[in-house]
């Protein structure tokens, strides 16, 4: 805003602009306290941008191919694996909670008709990881795919963090990103396989973010090493990618994130396409980016996101805010300056 203000240069416009950015600020803290007790999820251009859920690649698109899914158990790990089964993928979910893991390998086998194999695995354990590998090797073969979506994350002010608190974040999200790379990895190169990695980020890696600096690290390591695999792993025939998903409403995710539910009521209003994403949403370009679709496509960190980074990266995006009438009032102070400007250049 204060650059409209050094723009205008004008004593009035400054008060005109002071005076707008309080009605901003008053507007948006009772659109957010009046979302408290509403169920309105969407804005009204999100008709323009309707969610398609179902898959996008044809029916056969994996068969034969097996896919290795960490956090697959739940949310998005849960919805790519169901998707890569649909379309004729063996698939292996591996976390830490084996019932879970179990009661979602059967749920998906039932829909689908293909196995789905769950493995009890803690990422941040190098000696599970391998003993997971060994069980999707006994089972399917070594696999095709490796899906590093297990996440650890919670907002807390970085001041009250511990060592541990941060450790537990890092742990997970990239030295458990790394222990499954490499051991998939080696195990690949040695049998001359191939395959496709894909990891699952955030787009505040970009930034960094206040809150969830762990995460916002981790995360960043995870994409370094997306890409440096890619230029040196390409030629063992493998391919490294991300996903940077915007916000995806699901219950492991946002119960950490979001403990009073309020910011997710109005999370959508700052994302141009007005909605919040659908996990199918983001297994349907998962999906694409594990295939043989997108041979091409390496070292690559795919935003996903509704425009939601671009909106909010931009200084003067505030200002879809202002009304008509606020945009006709500083219009013509403009105009006023303007003539000012000129008649002042030519009488010097």
């Amino acid at each position: 805003m204060m650059a409209l203000v050094r723009l205008f240069g004008q004593a009035g416009a400054l008060r005109c602009l002071l005076t707008t950015n309080t009605q901003l600020t008053t507007h948006l803290q009772s659109v957010h306290t009046s979302a408290l007790d509403s169920s309105k999820s969407e804005e009204p251009q999100a008709k323009y941008f309707p969610p398609v859920k179902t898959p996008m690649l044809p029916k056969d698109t994996f068969k034969g191919k097996t896919a290795f899914i960490t956090g697959g158990g739940t949310g998005l790990g849960k919805g790519m694996a169901t998707m890569l089964s649909y379309l004729g993928a063996n698939v292996v979910i591996a976390a830490r909670r084996l019932p879970v893991l179990e009661a979602t390998a059967n749920e998906i086998s039932k829909q689908t008709g293909n196995s789905v194999h769950a493995v009890q695995m803690d990422v941040r354990d190098p000696a599970a990881v391998a003993a997971a590998f060994d069980s999707c090797e006994a089972k399917f073969g070594l696999p095709n795919i490796i899906i590093n979506n297990a996440a650890g994350n919670f907002i807390s002010p970085t001041e009250r963090l511990s060592p541990n608190a941060w450790k537990a974040v890092t742990d997970i999200v990239l030295n458990g990103t790394a222990f499954v790379t490499l051991e998939a990895g080696k195990r690949l190169i040695k049998a001359e396989q191939g395959g496709v990695f894909l990891a699952i980020t955030a787009p505040y890696t970009r930034s960094g973010s206040g809150f969830v600096s762990p995460s916002a690290s981790a995360k960043a390591g995870v994409q370094n090493l997306t890409k440096s695999l890619a230029a040196e792993w390409g030629r063992y025939g493998m391919r490294f990618n991300c996903i940077s998903p915007g916000p995806i409403e699901t219950e492991g995710a946002f119960s950490r994130l979001d403990p009073t539910g309020s910011f997710i009521r109005t999370l959508h209003k700052r994302i141009p396409a007005g909605r919040l994403g659908e996990v199918e949403e983001l297994a349907n370009l998962a999906t694409y980016l594990v295939s043989d679709y997108s041979s091409w496509v390496s070292g690559e960190v795919v935003v996903q996101d509704g425009g939601e980074y671009c909106n909010m990266a931009g200084m003067m995006n505030l200002l879809s805010k202002i009304t008509q009438e606020q945009w006709d009032m500083m219009s013509q102070i403009i105009r006023e300056s303007n003539k000012k400007s000129k008649t002042k250049d030519s009488s010097s």
